[in-house]
């Protein structure tokens, strides 16, 4: 990356106060990044910059040394795309607020997969927790990345079910890429690496300040096709993604529950305000034209079972059976047993009949 002005993008998005529209115009003016950077006071006020942003620049400029700035990003083996590269994400480049820089760990080109948000609450319910599984494992196996924000509750919930269906999963910082937040996820965010990514407008360094949530949300929305938020509170940040869809001309989803859960309150309010009620994976795919992608896997010939689903579908017959139930039988653990439903059922052997409650569907030839 050195020998070409990325590093001045990366200079410029250690500057406050110097956003998209202000970086622009010091462009348009010097004629490139490189000259603006290193333009002096008198030429940044002649440009249009008040001297208040001017002077914050001028000693901010001094605090930063751009050689250590890449050397760190090479360090973190990280991509630095800009707005005007051919591989900056189609769908974020549609928003009116999109960063001018974005900072990739991992697998730069999954963040122009078909994506879905997925978002809620940090403190999911058992219900929660089960739908978000179902839905994200039948999402992946369907070919649609998930996107989230790497929070304690539905997105790690999201991020980990994504993983064990082998989809992709990509994950937005409120900080730099350097400082995994919440911690406890440092291994989880290295596992999407190695099948999706980790994004940040922010440079290394940055901290997950509470004001850089909110504003990271507007990327969660950005990257994706629609957001579906699974279980949230009246003032959950789930809440101000699905507010960002909205604005950004995306699908909005939400999981309906029970009345008289807190953590329900939010998704029914969307479901009464216009957003679209979620029963099903199917409900998403239809709504966002997907629906073929699920029936071409349906029809694909029946094929052996693997170690896991031959155990699994000894317990499943023509009544409904719960997870739960299939759990306790087996021995199995809940997300093996929660995967391995999803590709049967894709498979046409077993049937969800809601509730997380399966029957047979056809039987072994």
């Amino acid at each position: 990356m050195r020998g070409t002005d990325i590093e001045y993008w990366v200079g410029f998005s250690r500057i406050p106060g110097i956003g998209k529209a202000r970086l622009t115009a010091l462009k348009t003016y010097f004629g490139g990044l490189e000259n603006a950077w290193k333009a002096q006071l008198s030429e940044l006020l002649n440009a249009g910059l008040d001297e208040k942003i001017a002077d914050g620049f001028v000693s901010g400029r001094a605090k930063i040394s751009l050689e250590s700035e890449m050397e760190q990003i090479e360090r973190y083996n990280i991509k630095v795309v800009t707005c005007e590269s051919e591989e900056y994400p189609r769908l974020l480049k549609e928003i009116s607020d999109y960063p001018t820089v974005i900072y990739i760990r991992g697998l730069a080109e999954t963040l122009n997969a078909t994506s879905v948000a997925v978002v809620g609450t940090r403190r999911a319910t058992a219900y929660g927790r089960q739908v978000a599984e179902e839905l994200v494992v039948n999402l992946a196996l369907n070919n649609v990345a998930i996107v989230s924000g790497l929070a304690k509750g539905i997105d790690t919930i999201a991020h980990r079910a994504a993983l064990e269906a082998r989809g992709t999963t990509i994950s937005v910082f409120a900080s730099g890429l350097d400082i995994v937040y919440p911690p406890e996820n440092a291994k989880l965010a290295r596992d999407i690496m190695e099948r999706g990514a980790l994004v940040s407008e922010y440079p290394l360094g940055t901290k997950p300040k509470a004001e850089n949530f909110p504003r990271r949300n507007r990327i969660l929305s950005g990257l994706s096709r629609g957001v579906l938020v699974v279980e949230s509170g009246d003032n959950s940040g789930a809440l101000i993604t699905a507010n960002f869809a909205l604005e950004q001309n995306r699908e909005v989803f939400a999981v309906p529950g029970s009345i008289n859960s807190p953590m329900s309150r939010g998704t029914n309010r969307l479901i009464q305000e216009g957003a679209k009620l979620v029963r099903n994976y199917q409900d998403v795919l239809e709504e966002l034209d997907l629906s073929l992608v699920a029936q071409q896997i349906s029809v694909r010939p029946l094929t052996p079972l693997n170690g896991i689903e031959s155990i699994i579908i000894k317990f499943i017959g023509e009544e409904p059976v719960h997870i739960d139930d299939i759990c306790r039988n087996t021995g199995l653990n809940a997300s093996d047993v929660i995967s391995n439903l999803a590709v049967m059922e894709l498979n046409g052997l077993v049937k969800h009949t809601g509730g997380m409650s399966y029957v047979l569907a056809r039987r072994l030839v």
